[in-house]
């Protein structure tokens, strides 16, 4: 097979690499190929999305494809970097607020709602008084919405196209070629070298696992980050409404008393639906908001976060042997009510059926996350919804819905300088999939810095 010659390849077409590539293709004529092994956005069709089961696609439309995971998510853009990842650090509070502020500008440019919640704080002051142990991050949120989300990155393509990026989806990447310290290209699994002195990996969350590999043949340097496991809660609306009317999202942190773990709230979807994801093999859960679709339901994940040292170091082979353990006892998603977990007992259909809360995925099955999440998680868990109680009365009714688990594999960040260069020469990083950044805004961000490195910025 003949080689091709390329200026920049881009491993991954989730926002860290479209943003590379916007950059790269707005300011310069260099020859830029994005290679992603899913679907174009407009054949990513999951069965679980529709209703049904999930059909264990490979790869996984909802993770994969042109857009990545963000192309699915609802759409919140999370405007400031106290969170979303680690750009705050890497590059500096002042420079990553610069960064976010353009990111957030270009999804304005190609059609994000222009309203933004949390700008106001002087709207909420009254609520730090009142927290019970928890700790409110206030920060300013752009809601998109999940069906307007894959609406933008369409543009994003389609823009992309005609300024002469190539894109090869359905095009796995299976090595990174280097010669004497220095990237060189990438070889695909079908065998096609691609040659290029600049290469970003790109490869978003669902790629962490592939990045790892990809790093240990290289030799690059990688550490650990925490594992984020826990619940999604759905409960009424208005229950948490004097939040999120103001806030959108609240961003609540927790250290619980048993065990001074850190937990949170994380991915607040008002008036939204509870949805499947198939991540690294199994199925866990996740939420969606819509824009122009509202149910009587608001749904947030509380997530314990954990770090691991010696002699175990592996956060996303303990993240997914718990899924699959959910996985293996109801077949996929488990669903129980607050008051039967805290009674000691499982949900069945019928006690589901009596509950005050109708849950969003219908395909859940009921049962016990006793048997499937850590006694110390459960705890943990257990005392931040308390907690929350205090500040919105209602989240501890026995009615409310619990559905495990939800995973956020986090796990590998790869040494890289503050341009985001890895320790081969021309090699960067970026993104969920290298563990410097937790959502869309950063990781657009983060393809910004990676694009303006070899731009010489």
């Amino acid at each position: 097979m003949p080689k091709q010659k390329q200026d920049v390849i881009i491993v991954g077409a989730g926002p860290a690499g479209i943003f590379a590539a916007l950059e790269l293709s707005r300011r310069s004529d260099l020859r830029v190929t994005i290679l992603d092994k899913g679907h174009p956005i407009d054949k990513r069709r999951c069965p679980a999305r529709e209703g049904k089961d999930c059909a264990h696609c490979q790869p996984c439309s909802i993770m994969n494809g042109w857009g990545g995971a963000g192309a699915f998510s609802d759409g919140k853009l999370t405007l400031s970097p106290a969170s979303g990842g680690h750009l705050g650090e890497i590059l500096g509070e002042q420079q990553a607020q610069s960064l976010i502020d353009e990111v957030d500008s270009v999804y304005v440019e190609y059609g994000a709602n222009k309203n933004v919640y949390g700008r106001h704080t002087n709207k909420y002051k009254s609520l730090e008084r009142i927290l019970a142990g928890l700790r409110l991050v206030s920060v300013p949120i752009r809601h998109m919405g999940t069906e307007h989300s894959a609406e933008i990155m369409g543009r994003m393509y389609e823009d992309l196209v005609e300024r002469g990026v190539h894109v090869k989806l359905l095009t796995p990447v299976a090595r990174v070629l280097v010669n004497d310290g220095a990237v060189v290209g990438v070889e695909t699994e079908r065998g096609e070298v691609i040659e290029a002195p600049r290469v970003i990996l790109a490869p978003g969350r669902e790629g962490a696992e592939w990045l790892k590999r990809i790093a240990a043949e290289l030799g690059l340097t990688l550490t650990c980050n925490p594992v984020d496991l826990g619940v999604r809660v759905e409960l009424p609306a208005k229950v948490v409404e004097p939040l999120t009317h103001l806030l959108y999202e609240f961003k609540f942190l927790y250290y619980s008393p048993s065990f001074d773990d850190l937990v949170r709230t994380f991915c607040v979807c008002p008036y939204g639906e509870v949805a499947l994801e198939h991540a690294g093999g199994v199925v866990t859960v996740n939420g969606h908001s819509y824009a122009d679709h509202k149910t009587a339901n608001t749904n947030f994940a509380v997530l314990v976060s954990k770090n691991f040292t010696e002699p175990f170091d592996d956060p996303v082979a303990y993240g997914q042997s718990i899924a699959r353990l959910a996985n293996l006892l109801g077949g996929g998603v488990l669903v129980q009510r607050l008051g039967d977990l805290e009674a000691g007992r499982r949900t069945t259909k019928q006690r589901l059926r009596r509950s005050l809360v109708t849950p969003t995925l219908k395909n859940a099955e009921p049962g016990d996350l006793g048997l499937v999440l850590p006694y110390r998680h459960i705890v943990n868990i257990l005392e931040m919804l308390h907690a929350l109680d205090q500040v919105m009365p209602g989240v501890c009714s026995r009615h409310t819905l619990l559905y495990g688990v939800e995973v956020k594999f986090y796990s590998n960040r790869i040494k890289l300088t503050t341009e985001l260069e890895t320790e081969i020469r021309g090699l960067y990083a970026c993104g969920d999939g290298a563990g410097i950044t937790r959502g869309l805004v950063q990781a657009s961000a983060s393809g910004l810095v990676a694009a303006r490195t070899i731009l010489g910025d």
